[in-house]
């Protein structure tokens, strides 16, 4: 059904006009502004990588080591990174002065919902939103560091907010279950199939809002222009399909780290 309801938004689509990747968004700039365009594996995305993944193991090792103080400071800088993401992010298209598109003006995309969602769960510990910051950000979010939708390289300030905005995401995804002590409902499936219930939902909307605004949130309408993961699922709208299989597949895995063996019935369970 949400396939089938996609494809009839896309058919929406199919009569606006697109425009080159590079002629949109690396059109004459200011002098200051403009940089080379961003290469997936490039030494800067990989520097970025491995600097983001070190201050956020930093933030979490020093929280479980020190509930009491630590701790707190990790949270509140996780939410506070989280929270302000839109905002910083915005901060960053403002000092080009080329038309930025709504797509990096609204803040529709999952990546964008999630930053929301993941400061509201660490500030609240409100179990449904930890449930999804868990399942959304390292299922998804994690999947945009290996390949970002960035059009900006170093030392673009789209490229800091962008990595800083994700990397927000998944340490925030990684302290709720390493220092909140979380973990997924019983029975073990519960959590994966809320998790996908409610990302099929986002993409139902996202593809209306895409039809409507001529937008690609959640990459519904066509695949990034940049290279990514996508290109390998196949053409529009089968890659949809993939994203249906390989996001459940990816939410059961995420959950793996809690079942246990269970003596008695010589099963799995939670």
């Amino acid at each position: 059904m949400l396939i089938g309801s996609l494809t009839f938004i896309q058919s929406e689509l199919t009569s606006r006009p697109s425009s080159n990747f590079l002629e949109k968004n690396l059109s004459p700039c200011h002098p200051h502004c403009v940089t080379r365009q961003f290469a997936v594996f490039s030494p800067s995305h990989l520097t970025a990588v491995a600097v983001g993944f070190f201050v956020m193991s930093v933030l979490i090792v020093s929280a479980r080591r020190s509930p009491e103080v630590a701790k707190p400071i990790a949270r509140a800088v996780l939410a506070f990174f989280c929270l302000t993401a839109y905002g910083y992010s915005q901060f960053a298209w403002s000092t080009c002065p080329h038309p930025v598109d709504l797509d990096n003006s609204l803040p529709f995309h999952l990546c964008d919902i999630t930053a929301f969602l993941a400061g509201y769960a660490l500030l609240s510990r409100r179990s449904w939103a930890q449930e999804l910051t868990y399942y959304w950000g390292l299922a998804a979010t994690l999947q945009a560091l290996i390949t970002p939708a960035l059009m900006y390289d170093f030392p673009h300030l789209t490229f800091f907010t962008f990595f800083l905005h994700h990397f927000a995401i998944v340490g925030s995804s990684l302290f709720i279950p390493l220092c909140d002590g979380w973990k997924p409902a019983q029975p073990w499936w519960k959590g994966p199939r809320r998790a996908f219930v409610c990302v099929n939902l986002y993409l139902l909307v996202a593809g209306i809002l895409n039809a409507t605004l001529g937008t690609n949130f959640g990459f519904v309408a066509h695949p990034p222009e940049n290279p990514s993961l996508i290109d390998h699922l196949g053409p529009w709208p089968v890659y949809l399909i993939w994203f249906e299989v390989i996001g459940w597949i990816l939410f059961t895995l995420l959950t793996l780290p809690w079942l246990r063996k269970n003596p008695t019935i010589g099963g799995i369970a939670s």
